[in-house]
């Protein structure tokens, strides 16, 4: 059981929470537009993205470790990785068994989808696939991929996917909503790397809070906190998203004292860390607030 303990961990169970979450927009955006879809192909599809994540989250613990980076790192409760290789090094390849696994998996169950609903879903599967495998060893090193890369992840390749997968058609609706997890896990992925500022520079990564500054990148962090909110606005204002979507607004109040305190706080890890709590709740509960608003 300690063994099964320590091969879990690079998984971050914790944080799966977050593929569910944006699953169920692009399930809602289908059943909007549709107005019906296939159980089994529902199943098919969260398996998938939490087979994606999991993948995407080991590899990240495995090429941390590997590059040494955990062993220098400033863990929190929301970012630094899981520390379960570094303290168990003899498990390494294990993690990355997993890895490969879970790509796998994703892969087995995107070509399932594409011989079903036909090549257009490419255009996004591949990104996906690439996205998986060279976020942590290359991606990471770019400043404007790395930012962009978390939120096309879990927006318009989760929510898109998810959407075309159930349905057959990509549609303005699956595209707006996927828009707003895009700069939410954008800001995700954003504020859990201040911690990490000092680390991940000395093995050679770039992101903003390192190439700007973590002050200037929590203006960049309330920007895009913005865009989230505007576009599910704009949206419901085209009559791409019914008014009833407009429930994940409901978030903001969260979202506004996290941007204060990302700025404020923005070196200042230990009064930082409550808002990043409050940071993983807006991710989780905007879009599923939303899907409930696109269901009912």
């Amino acid at each position: 059981m300690v063994e099964i303990k320590y091969i879990l961990g690079p998984m971050r169970l914790p944080f799966l929470i977050l593929t569910p979450a944006c699953v169920s927009l692009g399930f809602g955006t289908a059943l909007w537009t549709q107005g019906s879809v296939s159980s089994f192909q529902v199943i098919m599809v969260l398996v998938g993205a939490v087979a994606a994540h999991i993948s995407v989250n080991t590899f990240n613990e495995y090429f941390d470790f590997k590059s040494g980076l955990d062993f220098h790192t400033q863990r929190t409760p929301f970012s630094g990785g899981s520390g379960t290789l570094p303290a168990n090094p003899h498990i390494a390849k294990h993690a990355l068994v997993i890895a490969l696994s879970a790509f796998a998996v994703v892969a087995g169950i995107g070509l399932y989808f594409l011989m079903i609903r036909g090549p257009a879903l490419l255009a996004i599967g591949i990104p996906g696939l690439f996205l998986l495998i060279f976020y942590t060893p290359w991606i990471a090193y770019n400043p404007y991929i790395c930012l962009i890369a978390p939120g096309l992840g879990f927006g318009p390749f989760m929510v898109l996917g998810t959407h075309f997968a159930l349905t057959g058609s990509y549609n303005w609706t699956s595209l707006v909503a996927s828009m707003i997890p895009f700069f939410l896990v954008n800001n995700l992925l954003l504020l859990n790397q201040f911690p990490d500022v000092e680390a991940d520079r000395a093995v050679g990564r770039k992101h903003f809070p390192i190439v700007i500054g973590r002050r200037a990148s929590s203006l960049l962090y309330i920007g895009f906190q913005l865009m989230a909110y505007l576009m599910l606005i704009w949206g419901v204002y085209n009559q791409y998203l019914p008014k009833t979507s407009l429930l994940g607004l409901a978030t903001a109040i969260l979202a506004i004292p996290v941007s204060i305190s990302s700025y404020r706080n923005s070196k200042n890890v230990k009064k930082l860390i409550p808002s990043m709590g409050m940071n993983v709740a807006i991710n989780i509960l905007t879009p599923v607030l939303v899907s409930v608003g696109l269901i009912i």
